[in-house]
């Protein structure tokens, strides 16, 4: 079973729900998805929402290991993201670098623009969108533990000032596709709508719209094929 954890933020419900639905529909493997809810960690999450966070799970993100008890290996996506590709090929990647904490695409960029969805502002910082998708080693991970995540800076977590570099493994962008900052790649396995998802009207027309679209689309599809009852039932 793969756990995988995706953002969750009430602006940008239907990216959790198509992203979730694009993993599912490729995976070849089990998955669990847990949308990851502010709402919901009450009990373990106290800080207040800074400025500079653009979305609620700016930094819950980092609760992973603890809400996976510190065993085995747990998956966080950003939900703004379409998976391309079959996830277990990502969770392969766990075999091949055990001995790690955390492995991230290593993204090595600036940011193009200074705003980005619902003109928010475009923190520029080392190691932009290396959090956005982690595969935690959770219990090589301890030093994410409820004190630290309510009292670290968000720089800190975001920059992996929590764990040795030796300890961080390195993904294939290819997982981890920047739309909007890289050129269109057929090859991406997941591609991440930082700037903001098409289902914000602005970047509607984004590189890889068409798809985000396709994907909503088949979620919502009705099967024509209903079972006897159901059709008998609405037919009254």
């Amino acid at each position: 079973m793969l756990n995988v954890f995706i953002g969750y933020d009430p602006r940008e419900s239907v990216a959790f729900y198509t992203l979730a639905h694009s993993i599912l529909r490729r995976a070849s493997i089990p998955v669990s998805i847990t949308p990851l809810m502010r709402s919901q960690l009450k009990g373990i999450y106290r800080r207040s929402r800074g400025p500079t966070e653009s979305t609620e799970f700016s930094l819950t993100r980092f609760l992973v290991p603890l809400l996976s008890g510190f065993r085995g290996w747990s998956l966080f996506m950003d939900c703004d993201m379409l998976c391309r590709a079959d996830i277990a090929e990502l969770a392969a990647q766990f075999e091949r670098e055990p001995d790690k904490a955390v492995l991230v695409c290593k993204h090595d960029y600036v940011p193009s623009t200074e705003r980005k969805f619902l003109d928010q502002v475009q923190t520029k910082y080392a190691r932009k969108n290396w959090s956005s998708l982690m595969i935690f080693n959770n219990e090589r991970c301890t030093a994410l533990s409820e004190v630290y995540v309510n009292s670290a800076p968000g720089l800190d977590l975001h920059r992996f000032a929590w764990i040795d570099a030796a300890l961080i493994g390195g993904l294939p962008l290819a997982w981890n596709w920047l739309v909007g900052e890289y050129p269109h790649n057929p090859e991406a396995k997941i591609v991440h709508y930082t700037l903001g998802g098409p289902y914000f009207d602005e970047y509607r027309d984004c590189d890889y719209a068409a798809e985000w679209f396709a994907e909503f689309d088949a979620m919502r599809h009705v099967d024509n094929a209903r079972r006897p009852a159901q059709a008998a039932a609405e037919r009254r």
